[in-house]
């Protein structure tokens, strides 16, 4: 899908700046930014595809049930976690590698859970809110916009600090826009002035159903029949993830109410390793998009403003070290022994769990070989 007339831009597919009312607009946004945060933003792109694609190579090998890629997807996932404030919750759905790794949550814990290792694998509380990855497709946005309608309920919305004020992030695909339960997170956020923002990230294809199937019109337009503000921007153009995010979360944040972001991107590998892409779209699509890459624009961006290689060859060094040790602590994680799904089930000691893994253990036990004449 190219990009409308109505589709937010700030940089080319070369890497160099849109003129316009846009940029007149966002511009500001990126122009307080410290060159360092530019550098993290790149840096963080860079290393977690190179992270990305050991992971499915990993996958192939047996280290895990499924792999779930996000190649091309890094620009609209760091300029959008960027652009969140510490106090905001953060809800994934269970392809936000990049947004999880400026959160705090490594590679490894979510290779972890998809390895059955874990349930969830991580502590929302102590990794700066970012909750935990969600299968069931749409089922967070709900839980997003109630945790939305708690923080408003906490009188932590608009109170004119945006340094303390809070809202939340849900992070969900075109292929969520068409379940029941993403409409009805909808519904209530409008209905209570929730402070969430949707983030839709639009990359084409639900597994494979093509976003033309799903919609006649731009995904962007539904929230108006919910009458939530939305924009339609670039994916592939970071800093106007970063811009129009910082932009609707803090409007949310102020008491305006939810709001809805659109951002045009693409999948360029497999929605899973289960899947082969290549029965259900052609060459000249994937190559349309490949020549749209967020992490070459980026760096072109970059190098426009001056940076030298060195950097590059540093980041690309830090992202072999970082395969490296990656793939190192996965072939060094172990089996789970059965009696841990019982463990984390719940935060406390609760009664029902606890006769369902005695009952487990003594079925296990059954199968022990007692030796002649038990």
């Amino acid at each position: 899908m190219p990009l409308s007339k109505d589709t937010l831009q700030l940089l080319e597919v070369d890497g160099s700046l849109v003129p316009g009312p846009v940029y007149d607009q966002y511009w500001p946004y990126i122009d307080a930014l410290p060159h360092d945060t530019l550098q993290h933003m790149y840096r963080t792109m860079a290393v977690i595809r190179a992270l990305d694609i050991e992971a499915g190579n990993l996958q192939r090998q047996g280290q895990m049930a499924l792999w779930v890629p996000a190649i091309g997807q890094e620009g609209c996932q760091v300029g959008s976690a960027i652009a969140s404030r510490p106090q905001d919750s953060i809800f994934p759905a269970y392809r936000e590698h990049s947004v999880a790794r400026l959160r705090g949550v490594s590679m490894l814990q979510i290779v972890r859970m998809l390895r059955g290792l874990t349930h969830g694998g991580w502590d929302p509380k102590t990794h700066n809110n970012f909750h935990l990855f969600t299968l069931v497709i749409g089922s967070h946005t709900l839980h997003a916009t109630g945790y939305a309608m708690g923080i408003g309920l906490d009188g932590t919305v608009a109170t004119g600090d945006v340094t303390t004020d809070e809202a939340s992030i849900v992070y969900f695909g075109d292929g969520a826009t068409s379940q029941g339960d993403t409409h009805e997170a909808m519904v209530f956020a409008q209905s209570y002035q929730a402070p969430v923002v949707f983030f839709l990230q639009n990359n084409h294809w639900a597994i494979s159903t093509p976003v033309r199937v799903q919609s006649r019109t731009p995904l962007a337009q539904r929230a108006a029949g919910y009458g939530i503000p939305s924009r339609q921007i670039d994916g592939n153009d970071a800093l106007i993830s970063y811009a129009v995010t910082r932009e609707m979360a803090d409007h949310a944040r102020s008491g305006s109410g939810p709001q809805f972001i659109e951002a045009l991107t693409y999948r360029i590998g497999a929605h899973t390793t289960s899947d082969d892409p290549t029965k259900y779209r052609d060459e000249d699509e994937l190559r349309f998009w490949t020549d749209r890459d967020p992490i070459a624009r980026f760096g072109a961006f970059l190098r426009a403003q001056g940076e030298q290689q060195a950097f590059f060859d540093e980041v690309d060094q830090q992202g072999l070290d970082e395969v490296s040790d990656f793939r190192r602590d996965v072939l060094a994680l172990g089996k789970p022994e059965p009696s841990e799904m019982f463990r984390h089930v719940y935060s406390a000691p609760h009664a029902p769990v606890e006769a369902q893994a005695a009952w487990f253990a003594e079925y296990e036990a059954s199968f022990v070989d007692k030796g002649p004449g038990a």
